[in-house]
């Protein structure tokens, strides 16, 4: 790939250099910013109509789609529509906030909330503007600051962004839909081999788990319908007979002294940061704010189980720790505690039938007792605990890898926009010689 003749500094750090011959201007000099807004209150049924003629775009829409919105979950009625700000197809518009700095082209009759603005009618050729706001850096020390990082229509308006001709444009832009959708279907693929390695790992732990490793076992009727056969020599028993089901409990906020202790404090938020087991969290409680609490200390080797928000995500607990409301400890007296792991580990689904509420699903104690579990012989539990740790570990490591792939792959996706859209690359040398 070539590069241009000569170059000149831009004095923008995102940018750097630009080919002699472009330009660069803010964002608000070359697009009308407009912010997009809602009908309140936002739940009202009146502004909501299945056949309405514009939809209703949503952060969710935005975050499940790429490059063009091409469908909502929701439309809006004649009065919500009036109420927000419409946008039509061929329209380019970008998160704000959420999906934070996503541009999309929309391809239907669209209403835009306040989490995103309209950039309406670009001097510039829009799928070239498109790969200017994906740009790595783009809206680097721009964004404001908060739980998230958000931006405005005066930060964005701000931007400074570089500007080759309109037949340059067009070149990259085109160029970058090549080198997009290379690269985009190669991730496709990497994910969907993630994928079907995660279904194996999961049909495997179910097998073992529920029929052994012996298939030539005697098997018998399990009663219960999902299992189907287990091995003869195995028995099926509910959590309360093989477990003590430990809740746990919140030290009141507002008292500091119960707080920032030694003693380790696990909530649903933590399990996104272990895999099979867990030893440490986000909070630590005071000795006097345990004393305080309904919570209780559990020893190492007990399941650690979320029963709310969500329901079903388990780890064993590789330190003593006590854990908030979201979770429920199995202290396991007559199960091994490896073989539970793994049969609570796929088991997500039954135990969300168990669950109750309105506003969001809970697992009470009662009900989780009453959970049914095979229990094979110790030695058997072992044997399979020993199989599947070999098992998921390979897998997991497959993953991983795949993992990784992906990543550097996302990664030269950033690369190609950065250097073509900058300047940085010739594109156009590139396009005359392969065409």
């Amino acid at each position: 790939m070539s590069k241009y003749e000569t170059y000149k500094p831009t004095g923008v750090d995102w940018i750097g250099e630009i080919p002699k011959k472009w330009e660069v201007k803010r964002i608000k000099r070359i697009a009308d910013i407009y912010r997009g807004a809602s009908p309140r209150p936002i739940d009202d049924e009146r502004y909501f109509d299945e056949n309405g003629k514009y939809s209703w775009v949503r952060i969710s829409d935005v975050t499940a789609g790429d490059t063009y919105l091409l469908k909502t979950e929701e439309k809006l009625s004649e009065l919500g529509s009036s109420l927000s700000v419409k946008i039509k197809e061929g329209d380019l518009f970008l998160s704000i906030a959420g999906s934070v700095g996503k541009p999309m082209i929309s391809k239907i009759d669209a209403c835009i909330h306040d989490g995103f603005l309209w950039l309406k009618s670009p001097k510039i050729d829009t799928k070239f503007f498109i790969y200017l706001l994906y740009a790595d850096g783009i809206y680097g020390g721009l964004g404001k600051m908060g739980t998230q990082l958000n931006l405005n229509s005066q930060i964005v308006g701000s931007v400074i962004i570089p500007i080759p001709s309109k037949s340059e444009q067009l070149t990259i832009a085109n160029y970058l839909d090549h080198q997009t959708q290379k690269i985009d279907r190669l991730i496709a693929n990497k994910k969907a081999q993630a994928e079907k390695l995660k279904e194996l790992r999961q049909i495997e732990i179910n097998n073992a788990v529920t029929k052994g490793l012996n298939p030539d076992a005697e098997m018998k009727d399990s009663g219960i319908d999902w299992m189907g056969k287990i091995p003869k020599n195995w028995a099926v028993k509910r959590v309360k007979s093989i477990c003590k089901i430990v809740n746990g409990s919140t030290p009141s906020s507002s008292i500091e002294s119960y707080w920032d202790g030694h003693i380790i404090w696990a909530t649903p938020g933590d399990f996104k940061n272990f895999e099979h087991t867990i030893g440490d969290s986000d909070s630590k409680i005071s000795d006097e704010g345990y004393k305080n609490c309904g919570t209780s200390l559990v020893p190492i080797g007990s399941i650690i189980l979320t029963t709310r928000a969500p329901i079903g995500n388990v780890l064993i607990a590789s330190k003593e720790l006590c854990t908030n409301q979201g979770c429920k400890s199995l202290i396991p007296f007559r199960i091994n505690s490896e073989f539970l792991y793994y049969y609570v580990s796929v088991s997500s689904i039954q135990l969300n039938v168990l669950g109750q509420g309105t506003t969001f699903l809970e697992l009470s104690t009662g009900n989780l007792s009453t959970f049914k579990v095979p229990l094979p012989p110790k030695k058997e539990q072992e044997e399979i605990a020993k199989h599947l740790l070999v098992r998921t570990t390979a897998i997991d490591k497959l993953v991983k890898n795949i993992d990784v792939q992906i990543e550097k792959l996302q990664e030269l996706r950033k690369i190609k926009i950065y250097e073509a859209v900058t300047g940085k690359i010739k594109v156009n040398a590139y396009v005359e010689t392969t065409a």
